[in-house]
């Protein structure tokens, strides 16, 4: 039986949340016995709210005594939520052969509290840069989710599904993991390498496109001419057309242009930056090529999304 204890912060996504606690529920089901004696934990006294408005019992980390797994699920907030207080609980719960799962704005907790340091590790794609430049002593990678010895990390709720599987698999073999993604219809499990996309297509990429994809959402910024995106994929911009026409029904200019002007979107949306920056952050050096661009696809002005209540992923 493994000794499991789920920490939940303040402003959790609960789709994160359920993706690492759900499957412990279901392999024990699968199983027909306890494989994972599993609890939840708050870093406090307080009860922690999720960002849906559920609520979830204060029982405070520090009174836990030891676990075999320890997993950290968080959301937003986080530089507030990583006191000492709860870097020491997790330095002293995480034994050499305790296995730490960190998920969404996890790894950016466990990674503070040294946990990460000399081995890689993934976070939400929102945060990848923020944590590469935060944590220099943390391999940062993008990728659905990395195991690095005894510290796992992932992005958000799907990969998160994942490598809670991958744990089950390790725990109670591949044919409980197998039943329990049978049980969730989760029949489709991408690598774990995959790097994790801003922005995934509506219709399903190629090996080409995806390629191109790629090389797009890295240089949003400065966006790359389509001859030399066509060049690193050994192809001509003539071919390269053609792929993206086949695949997506859409023009590889155009495909590149919306993933630019989809990120302009949730950068207005959380916003962090003036419209002016947002516009540089994705390539346009006009703010009237800019905001022509946006209206265009989104049917209103940057300054107008901007100006609306603020969202979170």
């Amino acid at each position: 039986m493994t000794k499991t204890v789920v920490l939940v912060l303040q402003d959790t996504n609960t789709l994160s949340l359920a993706a690492a606690i759900d499957p412990l529920r279901a392999a024990n089901r699968q199983a027909g016995h306890t494989v994972f004696d599993w609890q939840l934990a708050t870093p406090g006294t307080q009860d922690v709210m999720l960002t849906s408005g559920l609520r979830v019992t204060a029982a405070p980390l520090h009174r836990v005594p030891a676990c075999d797994v320890l997993i950290v699920v968080a959301g937003f907030a986080l530089e507030a939520q990583a006191t000492p207080h709860l870097m020491a609980s997790l330095r002293r719960l995480a034994k050499p052969d305790t296995t730490v799962l960190a998920i969404d704005g996890g790894p950016w907790v466990v990674a503070k509290s040294g946990l990460l340091n000399g081995r890689k590790a993934t976070t939400h794609w929102e945060d990848l840069e923020k944590f590469a430049t935060t944590f220099a002593e943390v391999e940062t990678i993008n990728a659905r989710y990395v195991v690095s010895d005894q510290r796992w990390t992932s992005g958000g709720a799907a990969p998160a599904l994942d490598m809670m599987l991958h744990l089950i698999q390790v725990k109670a073999g591949a044919r409980c993991a197998a039943q329990v993604a049978a049980s969730f219809i989760h029949t489709s499990r991408p690598a774990p390498s995959d790097p994790q996309m801003r922005h995934p297509p509506t219709r399903p990429h190629t090996p080409i496109t995806a390629r191109a994809h790629r090389l797009m959402e890295a240089h949003l910024e400065h966006p790359l001419p389509l001859p030399a995106i066509a060049a690193q994929l050994g192809l001509t911009p003539r071919s390269l057309q053609l792929h993206f026409r086949r695949a997506l029904n859409i023009t590889a200019k155009a495909h590149y242009l919306t993933l630019r002007l989809t990120e302009a979107h949730r950068l207005l949306c959380i916003g962090a930056d003036t419209v002016q920056q947002v516009a540089l952050a994705t390539g346009f050096t006009s703010s009237s090529t800019f905001s022509r661009a946006y209206r265009a696809q989104f049917g209103e002005q940057p300054r107008e999304t901007r100006l609306a209540p603020r969202l979170q992923r």
